[in-house]
């Protein structure tokens, strides 16, 4: 690895050549201060996340940290060791790039974000005030009010009346949900960018309905005043829409003024086998129609999430992305704005669905995992042990997730930061890692060997098994408390207290995205 200081990296960024800055630390702690570009890839994922981000072994790589010394040189490390050959580390990280006059983000998906804000002022995307849609409910106007957020985050909290169409599918489906010219779409989410890119969407592929977002979503309605239905799963309905012929229109016209170019499976292959530049396969239909099958290699990125989190699939600066679905609507649209967002090459795959398909799940290779044999417990003797006491259960789930479902008695952890356990799993008769994963519980092994003088082994199956089998979970809001969780970057929904003020904060943070971006100039939205 070698070191590069903040002006030859800022250079980097704009030199038009393939660049991924990897910010080595975990996610809540990314989401303080970090660079527009970067993407986290905290040690206690790094395995998976950076082969997931980062397909190409020749890609120019920089690693970053908050300039506390150790994490990015570590990071830049271990991706050496697994054959990547153009590392490098940020001298002196974001203390040092803040020092040389650069500017520093907080929050998470912020490309994203800072490119609703600006779609917005680009294209005037018309909005109402949670005052406004109370009295058209009122009034009985005649119009359909769209959520366009996956259905978990629907079904815990959505505007009255509101049926779930998460963003990928909104132009697809328009056609069955609101046929009628006349009837108004209100398209919302939780706070602002996938208001505007659903709202803008079906604008920018010319439906002639009136289209607004809702001003500041679930959270400007609730701060309004207005109460949040709970529990719903009100949806979008399933199958090929009728109207497919009208959205392949739609989304082919506004695909090709962005610049999304179209892409065979031979021309797949030759993209594929070409060393020198990074292609990234990406499925963007809904995530049941993926598992039902899919084409071999791809990832699931449903369309409307890929564009309010690109950087949860994209790391590289300068790659090629190939989007696949059943039909060419969804894709198109997910290119269009993609192209806007980052400029990257964006083709999509015709005839993607033909031929051989898989069903199980992407996962990268771990090989590091792979070579761990640890000893399995199914769920069934863990629930036993943890019965009679002789078991102690350490969990890795996300501590937002944590939260809301772990084993009975179970301690919550991070991997590579586990040492503050040890008091607690003295005595323990058996250890046992329960992840969503099986690689990171297999991974948390050695660690933990190193902690306790007790065996330790895997929770067969992870949590989904513990799930299936019927047994029981705890939930506990204040475990972990809102400044230990580390890991992931807290919403204003997921805080213990102060949540009023974590919206409004929040909701301002949105909105001067824009001028941060301007100031901090290394995006280039539009310019597709």
């Amino acid at each position: 690895m070698r070191p590069v200081d903040a002006p030859t990296l800022k250079r980097w960024i704009n030199d038009g050549g393939e660049l991924a800055i990897l910010d080595a630390r975990e996610d809540g702690e990314f989401g303080k201060s970090h660079l527009f570009w970067a993407n986290p890839c905290g040690q206690s994922r790094a395995e998976l996340r950076a082969r997931a981000l980062l397909p190409r072994k020749g890609v120019r790589i920089v690693c970053v940290d908050g300039g506390e010394g150790g994490l990015a040189v570590r990071l830049a490390g271990y991706l050496e060791g697994i054959g990547y050959a153009e590392v490098a580390v940020l001298e002196g990280g974001t203390r040092a790039w803040a020092a040389a006059g650069y500017v520093l983000f907080s929050g998470v998906n912020v490309p994203s974000k800072a490119f609703g804000e600006w779609v917005e002022h680009h294209y005037g995307t018309p909005s109402v005030d949670p005052g406004e849609l109370h009295a058209m409910i009122e009034g009985g106007t005649d119009m359909v009010i769209l959520d366009s957020r996956p259905m978990e985050e629907f079904h815990r909290m959505s505007i009255p009346g509101a049926i779930d169409v998460p963003g990928g599918e909104l132009v697809y489906r328009i056609g069955e949900i609101a046929p009628d010219p006349n009837t108004t779409i209100v398209v919302n989410c939780a706070g602002r960018t996938r208001s505007i890119m659903g709202a803008e969407s079906l604008r920018s592929a010319g439906v002639p309905n009136k289209v607004v977002a809702l001003r500041n979503g679930t959270m400007g309605w609730e701060l309004a005043g207005f109460s949040c239905d709970r529990g719903r799963d009100a949806s979008f309905p399933r199958g090929t829409p009728a109207s497919l012929g009208t959205a392949l229109s739609r989304a082919t016209a506004f695909a090709e003024r962005s610049g999304v170019k179209t892409i065979d499976r031979a021309g797949l292959a030759a993209l594929l086998a070409d060393g020198s530049r990074t292609t990234h396969v990406l499925d963007v239909r809904d995530p049941a129609e993926y598992a039902a099958g899919h084409l071999p290699g791809s990832r699931n990125a449903p369309g409307g999430q890929l564009v309010q989190g690109t950087d949860n699939w994209v790391a590289v600066r300068g790659a090629r992305i190939v989007l696949v679905d059943d039909t060419g609507v969804r894709a198109r649209m997910t290119g269009g704005w993609l192209r806007q967002l980052g400029q990257w090459e964006v083709f999509v795959l015709e005839a993607g669905l033909d031929g051989p398909l898989e069903t199980a799940p992407w996962m990268p290779e771990c090989p590091e995992a792979a070579a761990i044999d640890a000893p399995r417990i199914a769920p069934t003797a863990l629930a036993g042990l943890l019965e009679k006491g002789a078991a102690r259960v350490v969990q890795l789930s996300r501590s937002i997730d944590f939260r809301e479902a772990h084993l009975p008695g179970a301690l919550w952890g991070v991997r590579t930061r586990l040492a503050g356990l040890a008091p607690a799993l003295a005595g323990a008769a058996q250890v046992v890692v329960a992840a969503p994963d099986d690689a990171i519980a297999r991974l948390a092994v050695p660690e933990l060997q190193g902690l306790t003088k007790a065996p330790v082994a895997v929770l067969e199956g992870g949590i989904a098994a513990w799930k299936a089998a019927g047994l029981p979970l705890s939930a506990n809001r204040r475990t972990p408390e809102d400044a230990e969780c580390i890991d992931a970057y807290l919403r204003p929904y997921d805080r213990n207290d102060g949540v009023e003020a974590a919206m409004r904060e929040y909701l301002s943070w949105e909105i001067d995205l824009v001028h941060e971006v301007a100031r901090d100039g290394d995006a280039r939205f539009g310019q597709a």
